[in-house]
This record gives structure tokens, sequence and C-alpha cells, in this order.
């Protein structure tokens, strides 16, 4: 549900950047903040006139800094929304104290105009690429395959190939009048690197990897058509994959996965699919992939104790995730370990980490350690 309101929040974002209305703030707000800071004096009121700025100017930094807050709540990622922080109030306030420093500048700087339309429309491309990889982790949680690889893939070749065109002049928005034929040399270079990225993308409806932007798109084992051949089985049920492991006479490979896991999504592209790793697990293990954030319910609802108290488990995702934590103690994806037939641990745990040479001693200690 919160990736669906994460969704739906940056394409309003978007669609204001666009330049269909403006997000503000109620006037009163800024208009006592500003009095409030002419009647108080020091840092006090250093602070009202900066938060007074940051009401006045809500309208474009809003999407933005929405943008780092959604990220944050919905991956679990500190450190980039906090870099982003740090990024932004640092591109907000230096100008001002360079300004204080050396009151000539202000002679110098450049005035609000064209360039600051064009730098709106286009994060508002950019904040709707980003949208749909909210609505992709829902879509893959519940089930309904409308975003499936080639859908979201075509989505994005076509809004960066629009970007594209509008910083070469193409179009404009209405909101911002008649499109500028004149092209500088910056939008030209940007113009080409959003070319360029729409080429690199359409490879991938034929299901190249884009081991590039393997963390964002979704998953292969949703493309339709793969020229480039399919991967390894993989079993999304535990008991399942462990029956079939014994009749086999292999040990056992199990991925604790999610659906929103950029991580994981990461290791699929740059390890898990590179040739030598892909034949190796072809070859001598039976794959289990479970997805923690799975949201297909239970044919019943399982009753669990942990940590002394009882706890209903209603969907598939919460049992895989009750399963990592009490066997192996773990909750963080992804998550590997190599188990024999019997259930014993055999290799790892194995976390993220993109060295192609430490996940292949990884599934090499797993081997040797089932054919004793």
């Amino acid at each position: 549900v919160c990736n669906i309101i994460f969704f739906l929040l940056l394409v309003v974002f978007a669609i204001s950047f666009f330049g269909a209305f403006d997000i503000k703030l109620p006037e009163s707000w800024s208009n006592k903040m500003d009095a409030t800071a002419e009647k108080t004096t020091g840092l006090l009121s250093i602070f009202f006139m900066a938060f007074t700025l940051t009401l006045v100017s809500f309208s474009c930094t809003g999407p933005i800094i929405g943008t780092l807050l959604v990220e944050a709540a919905s991956q679990g990622d500190l450190w980039g929304p906090a870099i982003g922080m740090l990024g932004f109030s640092t591109a907000l306030a230096l100008p001002f104290m360079l300004f204080a420093m050396f009151p000539t500048m202000l002679q110098a700087a450049p005035s609000s105009g064209g360039w600051m339309n064009t730098l709106k429309v286009v994060l508002g491309f950019v904040e709707l690429a980003l949208s749909l990889k909210f609505l992709s982790v829902a879509d893959l949680a519940y089930g309904w395959h409308i975003l499936d690889r080639e859908a979201f893939l075509a989505l994005w070749i076509v809004i960066f190939a629009l970007l594209g065109l509008y910083l070469l002049g193409q179009f404009n928005f209405a909101h911002y009048g008649p499109a500028d034929r004149s092209v500088g040399v910056t939008r030209f270079f940007l113009a080409l690197c959003s070319f360029s990225f729409t080429i690199y993308l359409i490879p991938g409806l034929w299901g190249a990897p884009l081991k590039g932007v393997s963390a964002f798109v979704p998953p292969l084992f949703t493309q339709d058509f793969n020229l480039y051949g399919d991967g390894f089985k993989e079993y999304d049920d535990f008991e399942e994959g462990m029956k079939v492991a014994k009749e086999s006479g292999k040990p056992v490979l199990i991925d604790f996965s999610g659906f929103g896991c950029v991580n994981c999504r990461k290791m699929e592209g740059a390890v898990l699919d590179e040739p030598n790793v892909k034949a190796m697990i072809e070859d001598n293990f039976t794959v289990i992939k479970l997805m923690v954030d799975e949201k297909r319910n239970l044919p019943e609802p399982i009753t669990v104790k942990e940590y002394g108290k009882d706890m209903t488990l209603y969907t598939y995702g919460d049992r895989w995730s009750y399963l990592q934590r009490y066997k192996f103690n773990a909750n963080a994806q992804p998550y590997y370990v190599i188990l024999n037939d019997e259930g014993e641990l055999l290799s790892g745990p194995y976390t993220y980490d993109e060295n192609v040479a430490r996940f292949s001693e990884f599934l090499e200690k797993g081997i040797k350690g089932y054919k004793k």
C-alpha cells in the first residue's frame, strides 16, 4: 500500500513540475513566519528567515525533498537520502553564504527565467520515471502483472526519449510557453545522455540483462519474451524445494529476497546472472527463492511463537520472513545460505556483496560440504 501511495505522490509531483498546478503551502504560514522573523534578533531571527524561505519555495523544493523521504521510508536506505539532503541543503545555503561574503557577486548572479523552468521539467521527467519503480514493487508483491519488465522498460524508453526531445527544443508544455528551438551546449549534452540511455534500454525488451539499471527494473523472470535464455529454475516454496533437492541429490541454495529489495536486484544482475556463477548454480544446486514481502495469502493463517508472544502469519511473505528469523536469526535481504537436504547449514550466510569471486567461493564451499 505504501508503494502505491508513493507512486501516486511522485506522479503528482511530476505533473506539478510539468506546469499543471503549483504545490503551495498557505500564504498565512509564510506571512506569520516572516512577521516572527522581524520581531526576533540573532540566531533565532536567522532561523525564522530560513524557515520562511523554505515555506515560500515549497512548490519547488517539496517534490525533491519528498522523493528523498520516500526513498528513506520505502527502502530503508538512510545514507542515500542523508547525502541527498546534505547536498540539497548545501546547494540552497551556499549562494547566500557567498553573497554575504562577496556582495559584488550579486551583480553577476543569473536571474530567474527559462533555465529554472527547464530544470523543473527535467526533474518532472525524472520523478515520473522513479514513480514506476514503486508501482513495480506493488505489482510484483500482489501479482497483478500489469507492469512486467517489458511494460516497465517501454515506459522508461518513452519517458527518456521525450526528455531528449524536450531538451532539444522539439516541444514544451503549455504552461511555459512555446518551445525554444535554440539549444545551448549544456542542453545538447543532457539530450545526448538521455537519448544514449534510451538506446541502452531498448535491448532489454528482448531480455538483455541491463546490469546498469538492474536495481530498478523488474526482474528477468517477469519477461515474457527473452532471446538471451531463461535463468535457472527457482522454487518459491520451501517444502517443495527441499523435496526436489532430496530427489535430485543436490544441495539447496536458499535466496531470501524481496520484490522491493534494490540490493537483491543488484546482486542478481551483477553476480547471479554472471555466466560462470549461473552455470555453477544450474549444475549443482536446487534453488529456493523466498520473497519476504509477498502478499499472497496463505491457505490458512498460521500462529507461531516469537519472543514469547503469539504471532499470526497471514501471507507467504510473513511465513518466509519468519522462517529467516527463526532458523537463521536474520532479517535482512538479500540473504543466501546453502543447506543439505536435511536442512543443515553447509555454507554461508552470504549477504549483499557484488564480488563474484567471493560468491563463487561461497558456492564451492557448499558443494564440497555436500559431497562430504
